[in-house]
Order: C-alpha cells, then structure tokens, then sequence
C-alpha cells in the first residue's frame, strides 16, 4: 500500500480499483455504497446499514453487489494506527456476463433451502483465491504498461475469487440474470431527480405491489419506500459535504418542497440540513 501516501482516495490505473487510507478518525457519516469489494489491510472501518453496525478488519472483506444507502466511517483511524484498504467497483455487465459462462459450463451454486434472506451487504473471510487475485491486480500498479495491457484481466480474475468464495451465492443471487431487485435499485440509483414510483417499479419488476414490497426488503431490509427516500437523504448529505448548497442537492435528489426535504432530513440525522453542513464543515477544518 505504498502508493497510498496520502488520506483518501488514490487510483491504481485500473479502471474502478482504487487504493484508500485513513489517519485521522472520522465519525460514520451518509454515504451510498455503489456495487463494489471493500477490503482492509489494516486497521478497521465501519458501516451502519439500516441501523445495524458493522465493523470490519483485514480478516474478512465487504461484498455490496447492489446501490445501497449506508453511514459509513473511520472512527478508529489515526496515525499510528492508520487504516489502508482497496475499494473495487463491480460492473453489473461483467458480473452477470461471469456468471452465465460459469453455469453454462456447469458451475451452478444450488440456493440452499431455508437460508436467510440476502440483506444489502455480506462479509466473507479472504480465501487463497481471492488473496491471490488481488495481490495479482494490485502489482500491476508498479508497471504502466502491465497495467494497460493486464488489467482488465487480472480484475476478472478477482471477480471469478469473488464468485467462487464465500459471498459467491450472494453476489450471484444479486448480479444473476433474473434478479428483478437488483435491476429495481439501478433505475432508482439512476433516477433520484425524478419521481418515483412503486408501483412502476413493481410492474418493472413483473410483480405485484405486495410481491415487490416483500421481496425488496427480504433483499434490502428496508422496505421501498424508506429505501428510496435513505437514497435521496444520503445522497443529498454528499453533496452538502462536498460545498453545494442546500437549495441544490434538495433539487438534485428530487425534493420539490424545501421545506419537506428540511423536515425529513433532520428526522434522519437529527440536525437541519444547514446545522449539519456546519458541523461537517467545522468537522474539515479541524482535520
């Protein structure tokens, strides 16, 4: 992790693998995870997901195969104990491509009965296979030209580990041909300036309205509703975090009310939108 000198992000060359470090602590904050592999090196992060808290070292790595809406931070990070890792974008088309060639060929993964439903996000500990895969991917970072030729390559390589080890059936229930949730989540992460409809999405989905509200929590835990509106909130916070005004993430995320974007996002985190822009504002510069 030596190319990561400094906090944040850094890119490796490989288009969606980046490099990450934290050496301050930072407080869980809204994010929204977009299909990825999150794998720590060293030290620890944390995720809340719908309320529930998970935090996370270099024994297992974060498998999030859908958009999803969660607060995330590095409350633990500091300089003598940074934290270093490797965000992985996931691309649906390769995924779902992937895992059509694996069953054609005859690797299909029987779903097992009674399992718990699939909920947002899954941990699994690193196998030989996946260490291997992203030590390959990530050592091509020291040649320009290994990059450029290798690189596409060695991250199929990765997402083959992924899909073979412990959080393959997840990702294969999420990214296989027929998951109509999945398929759900991308219109709505790609469509939140616009209104949304659960009733459109149902039809899209070739459910009934009951089907889908039942099926999208077992797979999110949230119900569609809270869904959508978490990704509107979140997304919104980003934008505050990153200088843009209140009035314009509002509309960004398609709030037509200022006032109801206001009521809603201070029932969410607690603060007004502006009080909370000066807290993360104030939160910047004292680190």
């Amino acid at each position: 992790m030596d190319r990561a000198r400094k906090d944040g992000l850094t890119e490796t060359g490989v288009n969606g693998v980046r490099l990450f470090r934290a050496t301050a602590p930072l407080p869980c904050a809204p994010a929204v995870y977009e299909p990825s592999v999150i794998a720590i090196v060293s030290g620890t992060k944390e995720a809340v997901l719908d309320g529930e808290r998970f935090v996370y070292d270099n024994s297992r790595y974060l498998c999030c195969p859908m958009s999803m809406p969660v607060q995330a931070g590095t409350p633990a990070a500091s300089p003598e104990a940074p934290l270093y890792g490797v965000y992985v974008a996931l691309d649906p088309r390769v995924m779902t491509e992937m895992i059509i060639d694996m069953e054609d060929a005859g690797d299909s993964v029987p779903m097992a009965k009674g399992a718990p439903p699939v909920q947002g996000v899954r941990f699994a500990h690193w196998d030989e296979a996946f260490s291997d895969a992203l030590f390959r991917l990530l050592r091509l970072g020291d040649n320009r030209i290994d990059t450029a030729i290798l690189g596409n390559a060695r991250l199929r390589e990765l997402y083959y580990a992924l899909l073979k080890g412990e959080a393959g059936v997840f990702a294969r229930q999420a990214f296989g041909a027929g998951n109509a949730i999945a398929r759900s989540i991308q219109h709505v992460s790609s469509n939140l300036d616009k209104p949304v409809s659960i009733d459109d999405l149902a039809a899209r989905s070739g459910m009934s309205r009951a089907a889908f509200h039942r099926k999208f929590k077992q797979t999110t835990s949230m119900s569609p509703i809270q869904f959508v509106k978490s990704m509107r909130l979140n997304n919104a916070a980003m934008m505050i975090a990153g200088g843009m005004s209140v009035s314009e993430a509002a509309s960004g995320v398609g709030y037509v009310s200022p006032s109801q974007f206001s009521r809603e996002f201070k029932r969410m985190y607690g603060a007004s939108p502006r009080q909370w822009s000066d807290t993360q504002q104030a939160s910047t510069e004292m680190t």
